[in-house]
């Protein structure tokens, strides 16, 4: 079949050549012709090799067994299902060779998609990162800056590809500026299951609130949020099983669910049968217009912290340790609204993003819970915080955006039971202002520079700059909406 497209596109290419060709030479045009011949002959080798693998993948596919017994594992059987939709066209595969197809047993048959994405970043920051703290939160991890001057940022190794006809397989290293490794996402996903139901299973990021499953490159600022910093750490991050269900209406309806192992901030690790953490979120969207679109979402997260151990300033102004046991319960409320001229959003286009925190803590406390002060004690807690961002990144141009986020969190009502004499509620609310230019070259490339001032202590008011450049190997799934 293909030979018969070649031939009429080779026609109209010799008829669309300048009329100065008529006048050449014979030795011209004898040579125009060998050329034509030798393209001719080389495409309709390769349509044969095709053929070829058709004919055989036909023949195997026809041997499958019956129900109940085992498939084969060869490379030709029936189509798999496909994995996400990549954000740029895969490359083309190779020219066939004219060579008996490798079986799905060899070598060849692992063939990912294989994809890498290169940070760094230069940092000038007025205050020591190493003393990066938020007023009346626990410390939840590695949220400080980059260190001051160049460095390189966090990178990821992708690899994913159809496990079989039923299951999507996808992993993901994380390669940190200190030169360590860390598997960021390593889940099956089926693919099968209709009536819009997909489980996940494995390690990943969890789909609550609207930023917290998008990788740190997909973001439009170089870092997390105050109140991603202040409650997760930064993101959530989990093992084990996750459901989501998309309703069958014109109207965007996602519902779904988690249950894991709980060990990431606010939760600590554990030893234990059973459950650590759940969650639950409904996500709602839809378009306004040809040129508006929006989304909300609602989540939910219960996790238990089983002697989450940090230090705190007391009232005499002594540094404590001190533990947390207890339940730890945080809501989230998420909206995006997106506009782009009748949908392009090419040329122009504009994003409001916004989240709501807001968390519950009870438990027991131990006050100078090492006996460093000799007043080690325990009692009830109560803590009840919450904070938001709002912020807005407008395309002006192709190619180039602008946005600013404002960040604010509440310590806001927190009860030491019996430890109430050692330990004193704040009224500071931590706050940051930041703006931000990028410019991407292309689907693979962006800069960015970014200036925030941060108030996150009485004490501590940080202005920071940063430089930071994202390279993209390879095809990258698609992000979210």
């Amino acid at each position: 079949m293909y030979r018969y497209v070649v031939a009429p596109a080779l026609l109209v290419g010799a008829l669309t050549f300048p009329l100065a060709a008529w006048a050449a030479s014979d030795a011209e045009l004898a040579e125009i012709r060998e050329q034509i011949k030798q393209l001719k002959e080389n495409y309709e080798a390769r349509i044969r090799a095709l053929e070829q693998r058709l004919n055989e993948s036909e023949s195997r596919a026809a041997s499958v067994p019956a129900a109940g017994a085992p498939a084969p594992t060869s490379t030709a059987a029936a189509p798999v299902a496909s994995p996400p939709v990549a954000e740029t066209t895969p490359p083309a595969p190779p020219p066939v060779a004219e060579s008996t197809p490798t079986s799905s047993s060899g070598l060849s048959a692992f063939n990912p998609a294989i994809s890498a994405v290169l940070q760094g970043v230069y940092a000038n920051l007025s205050q020591d990162p190493n003393q990066y703290a938020i007023a009346g939160f626990a410390p939840s991890g590695d949220i400080a800056p980059a260190k001051r001057g160049f460095s390189l940022a966090e990178s990821e190794l992708a690899l994913s590809a159809n496990v079989d006809d039923k299951i999507f397989g996808n992993l993901i290293f994380s390669l940190t500026p200190e030169n360590t490794v860390d598997v960021e996402e390593a889940y099956g996903l089926f693919t099968s299951i209709p009536y819009g139901i997909t489980p996940k299973f494995g390690r990943f990021l969890s789909s609550i609130g609207y930023l917290n499953d998008q990788h740190q490159h997909a973001w439009d600022f170089y870092d997390a949020p105050l109140v991603y910093q202040a409650f997760l750490g930064g993101q959530y991050q989990n093992n084990g099983l996750q459901v989501k269900w998309v309703a069958p209406t014109d109207t965007f309806v996602e519902v779904g669910g988690e249950i894991g192992s709980g060990e990431g901030f606010p939760g600590t690790g554990r030893n234990k049968n059973g459950t650590g953490d759940g969650t639950a979120y409904v996500h709602l969207g839809g378009d306004f217009d040809p040129s508006n679109s929006w989304r909300a979402g609602l989540s939910y997260l219960q996790t238990a912290a089983d002697d989450r151990t940090y230090t705190q300033t007391d009232v005499a102004g002594r540094l404590a340790q001190v533990s947390f046991s207890g339940r730890s319960q945080l809501a989230i409320a998420d909206f995006v609204w997106k506009w782009a001229p009748n949908g392009n959003a090419q040329e122009r286009n504009f994003k409001l993003q916004g989240e709501y925190f807001w968390r519950h803590e009870h438990g027991d406390l131990t006050y100078d819970s090492n006996g460093a002060l000799g007043l080690t004690q325990t009692g009830d807690y109560h803590a009840r915080q919450g904070g938001f961002y709002v912020q807005g990144v407008y395309q002006f141009v192709p190619q180039w955006r602008i946005g600013v986020r404002y960040d604010w969190l509440d310590a806001g009502s927190v009860d030491y039971g019996p430890n109430n004499a050692n330990l004193a509620n704040g009224s500071f609310h931590p706050q940051r202002n930041g703006v931000m230019l990028d410019w991407t070259l292309s689907e693979f490339s962006r800069f960015r520079v970014q200036y925030q001032q941060a108030k996150l202590r009485p004490d501590f008011t940080d202005h920071e700059f940063f430089l930071q450049y994202i390279l993209t190997l390879g095809a990258h799934g698609a992000h979210k909406y």
